[in-house]
């Protein structure tokens, strides 16, 4: 069971920057896929970006593309979501998920949610002037 906690989370203006954090315990002895997610009010959840730890390979989602940058930290069990350029339709709850990626190594981690097994409990960010 792996333990998942986002921070960093708040309010920001149109145009801002937040950089989202997701500290996790090691709760697998092979590679894995660590993935941002978002639900905005109204919404289903959506894909956002994730991290392959096997390679460092990285995918994002249509809408962000160009803005969020996810990047890892392997000696903190820490994954990061810079977002940079916000819109108020980026207002939503961002979940921090994991999934192992063995026994068959997957060469690309995926953005479908259904694909992870361990969730954090989100953090809110609002984007609002």
């Amino acid at each position: 069971q792996a333990q998942i906690e986002e921070s960093g989370g708040g309010l920001v203006q149109p145009g801002g920057s937040l950089r989202l954090s997701c500290t996790f315990s090691t709760f697998t002895s092979g590679p894995y896929w660590i993935g941002w997610f978002r639900r905005a009010p109204g919404k289903e959840r959506e894909g956002v970006a994730c991290i392959s730890s096997y390679d460092g390979r990285q995918v994002y989602g249509d809408s962000v593309t160009g803005r969020l940058t996810i990047s890892r930290d392997n000696t903190r069990n820490t994954v990061y979501l810079q977002m940079d350029s916000l819109k108020p339709e980026d207002t939503a709850v961002y979940f921090c998920a994991a999934t192992p990626n063995w026994p068959q190594i997957q060469p690309v981690c995926s953005t479908t949610p259904t694909e992870y097994t361990f969730w954090g409990q989100g953090a809110q960010v609002t984007v609002s002037s």
